[in-house]
């Protein structure tokens, strides 16, 4: 499932399965072909609609489309994104991630990195335990610890800041 911001405001839910799309829980009966050069020819509810691609950001996931003349800014977030988010990773795209959140709640096990430290990309920071299994959280980007705000043995919830770090 996929979160779609369309203009900045509306907020709609998308899924797909077997070639039928669910939005916001609604399925769409579609039926399009794609032409030449980004390209859309759409019906829906017995209503013609030309698409086009005008531009596309893949990494950050944004795309912007004129559907008969008008322009709409489409931005897409899938359930990746959105645990990325819930664990602090969310930088975006080579920008450096400022903290790493606990993405449950949980026990540290060890805490591997000091502060004033350098890291690098996919370095081990600390190992949680949750539900009985070790998460490893891992640097998404090179950086330094800024502040280490739980150790070893800490009980830990959901959301909370464990590493800050800085740019």
């Amino acid at each position: 499932m996929y979160k779609v911001k369309v203009n900045g405001a509306q907020d709609f839910e998308l899924s797909e399965e077997n070639n039928v799309f669910s939005l916001s829980g609604q399925d769409l009966e579609l039926d399009f072909k794609e032409l030449a050069n980004g390209h859309l020819h759409v019906i829906y509810q017995h209503k013609s609609y030309q698409a086009e691609i005008v531009s596309e950001l893949k990494k950050e996931k944004i795309v912007v489309v004129k559907i008969n003349g008008r322009l709409y800014h489409v931005a897409v977030e899938d359930q990746y994104d959105r645990l990325l988010k819930e664990m602090g990773l969310n930088g975006v795209l080579g920008k450096l991630a400022l903290e790493i959140k606990a993405p449950m709640p949980g026990l540290v096990l060890s805490v591997n990195v000091t502060e004033g430290q350098e890291i690098k990309k996919g370095d081990s920071l600390l190992v949680l335990e949750a539900m009985k299994m070790e998460n490893m959280l891992k640097a998404a980007t090179d950086g330094i610890v800024k502040k280490i705000y739980a150790g070893k043995g800490d009980k830990v919830e959901k959301g909370q800041v464990l590493i800050e770090f800085t740019a």
